[in-house]
C-alpha cells in the first residue's frame, strides 16, 4: 500500500505554476550547455535525514510523523522503510539515492549479525533499484555514532576499533559495489581530536592514510571502479577535524600519495563552518582537478552548527552552479540532498515540499549561471583584469623565464609599477543581480 497515496509523481509545470508539488524550474529533459538538467544535477536523495531523521534536537525528542515506521530496529521494519523510500524517490523523479550502512539496516549483537542484517535490507534495495531504475549515487559507513568510535575510527588509539572500522568499510564497499554504487564516500565523523595533550597527530594521520590505501587495494580486489570521495568538515563532532576543508584534504592526499584515487564531496554547510563560501570550495577543488560531488544544503548564519537546511537561495545556487559549470560538472557525482526538514515541519508531505523547492532552486541557479557564462559577463572582466600577464614581463613570469634578479632589473629600469585597475566588485554583484532578475 502506498505511503504517500495522495501524492502523484511531481511534474514540471513551468515558472507560472503555483502548485507546490510541481516543478517550476526543474525540467529534467531541458538542455542547458549541451546537457539535460537531469544529467547536470544527477539529483540524489539521502536516506539518513529523509528516512531516519526524527526531528529531535538537544532539547527535545523527535516530532516527525512517519506512519510507515513502527519505531522498532527490526530488519522487517528496515525493509519496509526501504520500499517507502523508493516510492518517494520515484515521485520526486530523483534518479539517485545515498546511504550510510547504519541508515538502512540495524546494528546487531555482533559484526556477523550486523552484516546479515545489512544483506537482508540490501536484498530489498536491489529489488527496488531494478524495479524503479533509481540508482545508488554512493554508499558510506557510519563510524561515528556507536560508542566504540569515541576516539575515532581510522584515527583511533585502539587497534581493535581500527580493525572493526576496516571490517565495517569492507562490508559497506561490498554492498555499494553489489548495488552498482557510482561512488564511495568517507566522512571522518570523529577523525580528529579534542585536545592535543592526549593526541599523537602524526601517528593518527599515518593511520588514516594506511586505512585509505587499504580501501584502494580492496576496491581493486573486488573490481569496484567507483570514485572514492572525501567529505571535508571543520568541526562537529570533534573540535579539530583532520578533513577541515578542501585545502586540508588536498594537502593530506598529496602528502600520502592518494591524489590519484580520491576526489572531494563538498557540502555548503561545511564550507560555512570552515569560514569559506561554497563557491570558494568548489573553485579551489575544481582547480585541483578534484571536484567529485556535492552535498546540497545550506546553514543558518545565526547558528554556529551544521543545520543541514534545504537550499532555496537563488544567489547560493547560482554561485554553486556557475563554478560547477566552470570546472566541467560533477562527473560520476551528483547534487545530493544532505538536508533535513525543520523540526516544526513534521508531516510526510513536508518531505516533498522541501525537495521540490530545492530542486527548483538549483535548476534556476543553473539557468542563471549558464546565461552569465553565455555572455562572458564575469570571465571577460577577469581576463581583462589579469591581462598584464598575457604579454611582456607578465607572460615571462608565468612561463618561468625570469628570476628575482631579472625582475629587479626590469623595475629599476621602469621605475615603478603601472597603475592598478579597479576590481569593480559592486558592479559585478549588480551584474549578477541583473541575470537573476532576467531568468
Amino acid at each position: 500500500m502506498p505511503a504517500f497515496p495522495d501524492i502523484s509523481t511531481v511534474q514540471y509545470e513551468g515558472p507560472q505554476s503555483d502548485n507546490p508539488l510541481a516543478f517550476r524550474w526543474y525540467n529534467p529533459e531541458e538542455v542547458v550547455e549541451g546537457k539535460t538538467m537531469k544529467d547536470h544535477f544527477r539529483f540524489s536523495i539521502v536516506y539518513w535525514h529523509t528516512f531516519r531523521g526524527t526531528g529531535s534536537d538537544p532539547f527535545g525528542p523527535g516530532t516527525a510523523v512517519r506512519p510507515w515506521d513502527d519505531g522498532t530496529e527490526s530488519v522487517e521494519n528496515a525493509q519496509n522503510r526501504a520500499r517507502v523510500a523508493f516510492e518517494l524517490f520515484e515521485k520526486l523523479q530523483a534518479p539517485y539515492y545515498a546511504f550510510h550502512d547504519r541508515d538502512v539496516a540495524p546494528e546487531g549483537a555482533s559484526l556477523s549479525e550486523t552484516n546479515a542484517n545489512f544483506d537482508a535490507v540490501a536484498d530489498v534495495l536491489e529489488e527496488e533499484q531494478q524495479r524503479s531504475g533509481v540508482k545508488l549515487l554512493w554508499g558510506t559507513a557510519n563510524m561515528f555514532s556507536n560508542p566504540r568510535f569515541m576516539h575515532g575510527a581510522a584515527t583511533t588509539c585502539n587497534a581493535d576499533v581500527f580493525a572493526y572500522a576496516a571490517a565495517q568499510v569492507k562490508k559497506a564497499m561490498d554492498v555499494t559495489h553489489r548495488l552498482g554504487g557510482e561512488n564511495y564516500v568517507f566522512w571522518g565523523g570523529r577523525e580528529g581530536y579534542q585536545n592535543l595533550y592526549n593526541t599523537d597527530m602524526k601517528r593518527e594521520l599515518d593511520h588514516l592514510a594506511k586505512f585509505f590505501h587499504m580501501a584502494v587495494d580492496y576496491a581493486k580486489e573486488i573490481g569496484f571502479t567507483g570514485q572514492f570521495l572525501i567529505e571535508p568538515k571543520p568541526k562537529e563532532p570533534t573540535k579539530h577535524q583532520y578533513d577541515s576543508d578542501a585545502a586540508a584534504c588536498m594537502n593530506f592526499l598529496r602528502a600520502y600519495d592518494l591524489t590519484d584515487h580520491f576526489k572531494l564531496n563538498l557540502e555548503t554547510n561545511h564550507a560555512t563552518l570552515a569560514g569559506h563560501t561554497m563557491m570558494h570550495e568548489i573553485d579551489y577543488t575544481g582547480a585541483q582537478g578534484a571536484l567529485g560531488s556535492i552535498d546540497a544544503n545550506t546553514g543558518d548564519l545565526l547558528l554556529g552548527w551544521d543545520t543541514d537546511q534545504f537550499a532555496t537561495d537563488y544567489y547560493l545556487t547560482t554561485q554553486m552552479m556557475y563554478y560547477i559549470l566552470k570546472h566541467g560538472g560533477l562527473g560520476s557525482g551528483g547534487v545530493n540532498f544532505d538536508a533535513k526538514v525543520r523540526r516544526e515541519s513534521f508531516e510526510p508531505i513536508d518531505l516533498f515540499y522541501a525537495h521540490v523547492g530545492s530542486m527548483d532552486a538549483y535548476a534556476k541557479g543553473l539557468k542563471i549561471a549558464a546565461a552569465i557564462r553565455a555572455d562572458n559577463a564575469l570571465e571577460g572582466f577577469i581576463s581583462e583584469r589579469y591581462s598584464s600577464f598575457d604579454s611582456g614581463i607578465g607572460a615571462k613570469i608565468e612561463a618561468g623565464e625570469v628570476s628575482f634578479a631579472d625582475l629587479e632589473a626590469y623595475m629599476l629600469e621602469k621605475g615603478d609599477a603601472a597603475p592598478n585597475v579597479s576590481g569593480r566588485q559592486e558592479l559585478l554583484e549588480s551584474v549578477v543581480n541583473r541575470y537573476i532578475d532576467r531568468v
